[in-house]
């Protein structure tokens, strides 16, 4: 009785040391959606940082993950505002592939200040990658091969067209002097599923993220030829080489983190941001962060949703200049 006692007292100086009250807001039952199927990065945001809230006693109960897969994350983003815009106990996972979503207007009718934007939980750098076997090496050679003739280099990636590894792709191209409309882009619902056409020999090459790369690299089944940072990332992830260095200067960050529902409590709200910046600082995340490739990048509250709002707006900007949108 007395360890039952204990363990409930422990996770109410959790609650208490987030909300500053105790009996402001209690999380329950918390749910994440990743907004798109298993294996890619919303998955693994979800998953990671769920397990983190409740390893380090933030939240009472195991997090469950949701995977809703559809438009890029607007199916996700519909079923929050129409569905469940009051839900204290819903996160979502997001990153860059989301606002340049908004940017777009790609959710029909959606804007930013129709959720509540809860924090990051580090940055996610750019790669791109081809097969095992591939016999391309190099960025350049990848590009030479779409600038030749781009309807036979269809490339892979896991958001939806015009989404954020849409966009880097474009950016790579831009950058070679290739007509930006004639790259042959093909949308998964996930990097899980984008790297499985790309094995199976229906893709020629993958854009997407460090850390849901990181997996299939580990088993010997792709190889990065790109890794789109100013500079080469620490660690293990030192021996991918930067687009920069081969000639190419393209930079894409990814960020990670979340958003809630617009009709969430502002307790709800305080909380769940003081949540997402107590899982950054922990040394559980920060290992995870190491392991994976995340790099730094910590914002909440009215920071993160300043930076949302400015993504937006460049995100919209860049488009208009490669023409996906008027």
């Amino acid at each position: 009785m007395k360890k039952l006692i204990s363990g409930s007292v422990a996770t109410l100086f959790a609650v208490a040391a987030l909300t500053g009250s105790a009996l402001a807001f209690e999380p329950g039952n918390t749910e994440c959606i990743a907004p798109a199927n298993p294996g890619g990065g919303w998955d693994f945001t979800c998953r990671q940082v769920g397990k983190t809230l409740y390893d380090i006693k933030v939240v009472p109960n195991p997090v469950q993950v949701v995977n809703m897969a559809g438009g890029g994350g607007g199916v996700a983003y519909a079923e929050v505002v129409n569905k469940r815009n009051e839900n204290n106990d819903l996160i979502v996972a997001a990153s860059s592939a989301t606002t340049t979503r908004l940017a777009q207007g790609a959710f029909p009718g959606a804007s930013m200040d129709q959720v509540r934007w809860l924090g990051t939980v580090g940055a996610d750098y750019g790669i791109i990658a081809v097969a095992k076997d591939s016999p391309i090496n190099t960025l350049p050679e990848l590009l030479a091969q779409v600038k030749a003739d781009p309807s036979s280099v269809p490339l892979a990636g896991g958001s939806a067209v015009g989404g954020w590894d849409h966009l880097k792709v474009l950016m790579a191209a831009k950058e070679a002097g290739i007509d930006v409309k004639k790259v042959k882009y093909v949308a998964f619902d996930g990097g899980g599923e984008a790297v499985t056409q790309l094995l199976g020999g229906h893709v020629k090459a993958f854009s997407g993220d460090i850390s849901e790369a990181k997996g299939f690299v580990d088993s010997g089944d792709i190889k990065i030829i790109a890794v789109l940072a100013p500079d080469r990332l620490p660690g293990e992830f030192n021996v991918f080489p930067t687009a920069k260095e081969q000639g190419l200067n393209v930079v894409g960050a990814n960020w990670r983190g979340f958003y809630g529902p617009g009709g969430m409590t502002d307790d709800a709200y305080n909380f769940w941001s003081d949540a997402v910046k107590t899982v950054y600082d922990s040394k559980e995340w920060q290992d995870i962060m190491t392991q994976n490739g995340l790099m730094p990048l910590s914002l909440s509250g009215e920071a993160f949703q300043a930076f949302v709002a400015d993504q937006i707006d460049q995100v919209a900007t860049l488009s208009k200049e490669i023409g996906l949108i008027k």
